[in-house]
């Protein structure tokens, strides 16, 4: 039996656009995979302690080490990398060139703000051991909280160092625990991307990934275990 031509070509028709619906969505998904693991690929291997979207930097004023004033407000509109510590702390200490070669890396880059906030007393106090460790005039200014009225109170630290990252809306992106290699690349890449806009709609408690999701899946790809525990 010899199929008729007016039935042979609708059927070819419908073969032809069923193929193409299926090229057109591989594409998609393939596009859609690679955007997700470029946009994670910097805060997933980063190993962050908390990653998410639920947490805005609080309200807080304090003094530098010229007694000026710096407040979050002033902060809006920049990425913030925010760390905490103090001069009793052996691993604060430690990671504290890289936090200085951080933030001459990050120097030129107008929309971001590296500060540090110290629990110690104040300048007179922590003037020997930045000079110690930093040999130079730290590079980053220096905050001080010594009641811990807003690193304790507004941001729940009592361990040291830690260290947040803030989007320009002021949405806490990540949290990291102990010393880390500041000056690496991923993190460089990382604060790029929220300078950009962009993030990676992950969920981290505890150094775990606790969301669902294509950005999750490639997160826990990408991550490859959590980092040992300072």
């Amino acid at each position: 039996m010899v199929l008729s031509p007016k039935v042979v070509a609708p059927a070819l028709q419908l073969a032809f656009i069923a193929g193409a619906a299926v090229l057109v969505y591989s594409f998609v998904a393939v596009a859609r995979e690679a955007e997700t693991r470029r946009q994670c690929s910097a805060i997933c291997t980063l190993h962050p302690n908390y990653a998410g979207a639920d947490r805005r930097l609080p309200d807080f004023a304090l003094k530098d080490m010229k007694g000026l004033e710096i407040s979050s407000a002033s902060l809006r509109g920049k990425v913030v990398v925010l760390n905490f510590w103090t001069k009793t702390c052996g691993p604060c200490l430690q990671e504290m060139p890289e936090i200085a070669e951080l933030a001459k890396i990050l120097r030129p880059k107008t929309d971001v703000a590296l500060l540090t906030v110290s629990t110690d007393d104040g300048p007179a106090d922590i003037a020997d051991t930045l000079k110690s460790v930093l040999r130079e005039e730290p590079p980053f200014p220096v905050l001080f909280d010594p009641d811990s009225r807003v690193v304790l109170a507004k941001f729940g630290t009592h361990l040291f160092p830690e260290t947040w990252i803030i989007d320009k809306r002021g949405v806490v992106r990540a949290r990291f625990d102990g010393a880390r290699e500041w000056s690496s690349s991923a993190v460089v890449e990382f604060v790029d991307d929220l300078r950009a806009g962009g993030y990676c709609a992950v969920e981290v408690r505890e150094g775990k990934v606790s969301s669902s999701g294509e950005s999750a899946r490639t997160c826990d790809l990408l991550a490859g275990g959590s980092p040992d525990e300072e």
